[in-house]
């Protein structure tokens, strides 16, 4: 008797702790979401504008002699910003000399601002690309952002998050200072690149950028998808505990124990154990799926971006606003990112080392393909093709207007006995 009512409470219990992904969404998680997300954001793009602010006003204070008002000065430097302007320090991909410190800051700044704002978008990609049509945990985007809090809480969002933040400034920097460089090296002789040239130039920037963004995203998918096998297991038991009035029977597939707790492990630990078990390869595990993901991307993103910018120039002496440059990186950014989906889907795929309960392995690029097509149709290769434009396209946007405003530039000129 003792035991049948020990079995009884603990399926009891067992209910009301995974009540969290059952229950319906409500207005009050809407709500908390959008106040988390309202405090980051206002919080970086302040810093931001503070940042580039900042830097105008030192330049303008060392290339004016007369002692102007602050306030007139304020308001001048604001309307500056929103206007073409003929520096001579804001110069043109094609004409900027590759500086690898400036190339590593700007990538810096740009990279942390970046991630630190779209990182919970990112999650929410990932987490949606690997999980299968058989086994959704998650509908959408904000489903998956809110149960996440609901589940991990607010820092849940950001599992992952110390990995792109280490590894984004060399990778960014690598990939625009590459671009740069294969562009200055197609434009000699030449007044003006053609498209071909650019594609050339991209594809260059893409193969070398993988050196850093394969080991990067290897790590930061396994960190983001524990969530969701946990999630996944736990919603898995709910059948079994409804088995019947009397039945407190769970199912022997999920031997773990009716509910599952997030194994927390770092990006140190998943890094040494794949040294120990796969050697230097398993950090390079998806190597081909991730090229043919990043050179597409840059094939596209960088002409186009180049194009975009182009037509925001009042003339070929004078450069586009700033503004100009975060539109042109978003929506340069924006296409290539939905372009090159569902090579992101194959590599995320390829690159989850833990499986879900009956979810499949790969044994390359191909068969990963022919497997997604075929059991979940060629709709699943789209899976958070929403979520990767929202991610990229800020990202790049803001990158764009980092090497605009030459945050690196600015701060090698304070530091003139600095060299690498």
């Amino acid at each position: 008797m003792n035991s049948g009512k020990g079995q009884s409470s603990s399926a009891v219990n067992a209910k009301h702790s995974l009540n969290r992904w059952t229950e319906p969404l409500t207005a009050d998680d809407f709500f908390r979401m959008r106040c988390h997300m309202k405090k980051v954001v206002q919080t970086l793009v302040g810093l931001l504008i503070f940042t580039c602010f900042y830097i105008s006003m030192r330049r303008t204070q060392e290339a004016e002699q007369e002692i102007e008002p602050v306030p007139c000065r304020i308001v001048r430097l604001l309307c500056s910003c929103l206007r073409p302007t003929h520096n001579t320090l804001q110069v043109t991909m094609t004409q900027q000399p590759v500086s690898l410190p400036a190339k590593l800051i700007n990538g810096g700044v740009a990279g942390m601002v970046g991630v630190t704002c779209v990182f919970p978008i990112d999650l929410a990609k990932t987490r949606l690309q690997n999980q299968r049509s058989s086994q959704q945990v998650y509908k959408n985007m904000m489903d998956c952002l809110i149960k996440t809090v609901r589940s991990e809480g607010y820092f849940g969002m950001y599992r992952g998050a110390a990995v792109n933040l280490t590894l984004v400034t060399p990778e960014k920097a690598i990939k625009l200072a590459a671009n740069d460089f294969f562009r200055h090296q197609f434009s000699k002789g030449d007044s003006r690149l053609s498209v071909f040239k650019e594609m050339l130039a991209g594809c260059g920037a893409g193969v070398c950028q993988v050196i850093i963004t394969t080991p990067m995203e290897m790590l930061k998918i396994q960190l983001q998808d524990a969530g969701r096998l946990v999630a996944q297991r736990n919603v898995a038991v709910i059948p079994a505990l409804k088995l019947g009035a009397g039945s407190t029977v769970i199912n022997c597939t999920y031997s773990f124990g009716p509910t599952t707790h997030i194994r927390r492990t770092s990006a140190i630990q998943i890094t040494q154990e794949l040294l120990r078990t796969r050697g230097i390869q398993g950090l390079y595990k998806g190597l081909g799926a991730t090229l043919m993901r990043d050179i597409p991307f840059s094939v596209v993103y960088f002409p186009l971006f180049a194009h975009l910018n182009q037509l925001g120039k009042p003339s070929e002496a004078e450069n586009a606003p700033f503004y100009w440059n975060f539109a042109s990186g978003c929506g340069a950014g924006c296409v290539a990112a939905i372009a090159v989906s569902p090579c992101d889907v194959v590599k995320t795929r390829l690159q989850s080392l833990t499986k879900g309960t009956q979810e499949e392995t790969y044994s390359g690029v191909m068969d990963c393909v022919s497997k997604i097509i075929r059991k979940e149709g060629p709709a699943a290769l789209m899976k958070g093709a929403g979520c990767r434009a929202l991610v990229i396209a800020p990202l790049f946007g803001i990158a764009q207007v980092m090497y605009f405003i030459g945050v690196g530039e600015f701060v090698l000129g304070q530091f003139p006995n600095f060299r690498i």
